[in-house]
């Protein structure tokens, strides 16, 4: 690659990586999103974790259509018509405040998961095409940190503008204070609503110099070629599982730290400290983008998700601050698992880049799933109980890995390979 056309794909990799950042600000909001709706409408857990299914949900249905629409459509425009439906579910959610509806906002959100699933879609394999082949595992988890970033801010920001008021102090809550907090939730939708529109806004600015820097023209390919390849299909089952095991956790970790057996704190305080289990991501994506120049994949994988598993052993096990602390470093060794099982079975994948990444992103439903599990067993047999269910996920990742050392890279021949070590 000569110095003009590796500039070009890296300052192309820098734009695509905003957008990273973007979508794990506002993945990461809905986690307050839960703990406000929980106090507004008096749910139960299961009932509040309705807001993850309905946003998690979206990638079931849209993946796969996304997949064919990157194909015909290409990476600039697909990530623009994202971006556009991602400001669209900001307006939605904006209305549901006004009109005080649950279902609106679940609504909202689903739309909201639409266009960040076909963002993903678009974006995961994009980045990792952007420069030298061998390094696509560096880059692809280098993005994931900078959606991290996003993930740690998204959190602390959304609880401190919506877990005000005494709609989550405990207790009855009246219309007024009804009123009040979806106010504040109003407030935290109205600041991403603009931040969208700003991205949008740069993003066009820079679609020519993507245009340029990406890699040639995808081939058209069936978005169900991906079911023939066995190793798309375990990627995807790997995909669900972490998924659902990170969100599980995340979503509830506010209430779960709030409690009186772990730290007995204000629910607005726990919230904030969601905000390290991201860090953890954060900083375990950075450390982990250059521990991947020097390690192989699938031994970094196979020691992340096994911490993990002993990591959830122990919240379920125990109580106060070692219990809360495990919980939260769970969130350091996901850090690496969701780019790191995207690659290796992209790479490994015998059907094409488009229909595999289609694939990946389909199975990220499993944030839709594994929380409504998680969430019944909260309700049933208590917050820490729940932790059997994401330590059984990391489990069979930690199986995705081992198998994935043993496994050859496949050859695919409908599309060049974007990802090889």
């Amino acid at each position: 690659m000569d110095r003009a056309k590796a500039g070009g794909a890296t300052a192309a990799f820098i734009t695509v990586t905003s957008l990273f950042f973007a979508w794990g600000f506002i993945t990461s909001i809905i986690d307050p999103l839960i703990a406000a709706v929980k106090g507004i409408y008096s749910l139960n857990n299961r009932e509040a974790l309705l807001t993850q299914f309905a946003f998690f949900i979206s990638y079931g249905i849209v993946s796969l259509p996304a997949a064919a629409l990157l194909t015909r459509a290409g990476h600039v425009r697909t990530i623009l018509l994202s971006l556009a439906a991602m400001l669209a579910a900001c307006l939605i959610i904006l209305l549901a405040t006004f009109e005080e509806t649950y279902n609106l906002v679940l609504f909202g959100l689903f739309v909201l998961g639409s266009g960040i699933t076909a963002l993903q879609v678009a974006a995961n394999p994009l980045s990792a095409a952007l420069g030298d082949p061998a390094k696509s595992h560096f880059r692809l988890v280098l993005s994931q940190a900078f959606n991290s970033l996003g993930t740690v801010i998204g959190p602390y920001l959304g609880a401190r503008i919506m877990l005000q008021g005494a709609a989550h102090k405990g207790g009855a809550v009246d219309a007024a204070a009804r009123t009040e907090a979806l106010g504040h939730i109003h407030t935290a939708f109205l600041v991403v609503a603009g931040l969208m529109a700003l991205l949008i806004a740069f993003i066009w600015t820079q679609r020519r110099r993507i245009e340029a820097a990406a890699p040639g023209a995808t081939v058209a390919a069936s978005p169900w070629g991906a079911l023939r390849s066995s190793w798309a299909l375990f990627g995807a089952l790997a995909i669900f599982l972490y998924v659902g095991a990170e969100v599980s956790i995340g979503s509830l970790l506010a209430l779960f730290l709030a409690e009186p057996r772990v730290f007995a704190m204000p629910l607005e305080k726990a919230a904030e400290l969601v905000s390290l289990y991201w860090l953890g991501a954060m900083i375990g994506r950075f450390a982990g983008s250059a521990l991947l120049t020097r390690l192989a994949a699938a031994n970094l994988l196979a020691f992340a998700a096994a911490v993990a598993v002993a990591l959830c052993l122990v919240a379920l096990g125990t109580a106060g601050p070692v219990a809360g602390y495990a919980a939260i470093a769970v969130g350091l060794f996901n850090s690496i698992m969701f780019p790191t099982i995207f690659t290796l079975a992209l790479e490994r994948s015998t059907a094409s880049h488009a229909s595999t990444s289609g694939l990946l992103c389909v199975a990220i439903v499993g944030g839709a799933f594994l929380p409504q599990l998680y969430g019944h067993i909260a309700d049933v047999a208590g917050r820490s109980t729940a932790y059997a269910v994401p330590a059984a996920a990391y489990a069979v990742i930690v199986l995705f890995a081992l198998a994935a050392r043993r496994a050859r890279i496949a050859a695919a021949d409908i599309e060049p390979p974007a990802t090889i070590h």
